[in-house]
């Protein structure tokens, strides 16, 4: 056998067990991995902005930013700040930004071959002779001996040795990411959102002194931060006709067609309109 046959083998050998390595699973793996822990970093932020800064009610309906509320004095006067929740907690939102995968195979394969071939030859020859003379009569005797020995002893030798080894580092590097378009434009409205209110709520009139037939918006904001559109919510003294009371928005429109002075309540809150 000669030495293309040996290399051809240990060729062969190597070959095989380099396409034996299951690169799909080595190098797919660890990218389904990431890919998998993406999702579940994003289902946690989900989950985060929905257990920490919305509501809803005991059917699991209507969500609501859940919202903050601090209270102060300013100018002798307590007041309440209107927070978003979401405003005041930093959002994770972790990303996958770089997968650094690594890998490397080390294959080895050997194949010898001896062949052991021994040859012996041995030959013997060996002749006698005898020859007795007598009167008149001879005789003669001839004796050979021949002997030819011959020996070959053939070993033959193979052996392939190969071994397969293969390495892999995988490296991910996560961090904060940027928040999305749409959660930046919902914190956008949340934070305009930001509002300070009297504790005992605020009740608004566009103007104190008008003429008779003219009218006046008014409207009435609550503790909470709301307008509160109720009907009667907002009592008058004296009383109006009714069809000269007129919701709109988020107040209503009172229209007086006699002069005096006119008295607009709401709980400790009040507001005095003079009619001219």
């Amino acid at each position: 056998m000669g030495k293309n046959s040996i290399d051809a083998s240990a060729a062969g050998i190597a070959m095989n067990s380099l396409q034996a390595i299951p690169f799909g699973q080595v190098i797919g793996g660890p990218l389904k991995a990431c890919i998998d822990a993406q999702s579940e970093a994003a289902l946690s932020t989900f989950n985060f902005i929905n257990s920490v800064g919305i509501e809803r009610d005991e059917n699991g309906n209507n969500p609501k930013a859940i919202y903050v509320n601090f209270t102060y004095q300013s100018n002798g006067v307590r007041k309440i700040l209107t927070v978003p929740i979401l405003t005041l907690v930093p959002i994770p939102y972790i990303a996958i930004k770089n997968i650094n995968i690594a890998f490397k195979a080390n294959i080895s394969a050997s194949s010898s071959v001896s062949t052991t071939t021994s040859e012996s030859l041995s030959t013997e020859f060996g002749m006698k002779s005898k020859a007795k003379f007598g009167f008149g009569i001879a005789s003669a005797s001839v004796e050979m001996n021949a002997s030819i020995s011959s020996k070959k002893d053939s070993t033959a030798t193979r052996d392939s040795k190969y071994s397969v080894e293969y390495t892999m580092d995988v490296g991910v590097t996560a961090g904060q990411e940027d928040m999305p378009a749409g959660m930046l434009k919902v914190l956008e409205i949340l934070n305009n959102s930001l509002e300070v209110v009297n504790e005992k709520g605020e009740l608004f009139v566009s103007a104190n002194e008008i003429k008779a037939g003219d009218n006046i918006y008014v409207s009435y904001k609550g503790a909470d931060g709301l307008y509160n559109t109720e009907k009667g919510k907002i009592s008058i003294t004296p009383a109006l006709n009714a069809k000269n009371i007129v919701q709109q928005g988020n107040g209503w429109v009172y229209t007086f067609e006699k002069e005096g002075t006119y008295t607009l309540r709401v709980d400790d809150l009040v507001e005095t309109i003079s009619v001219g």
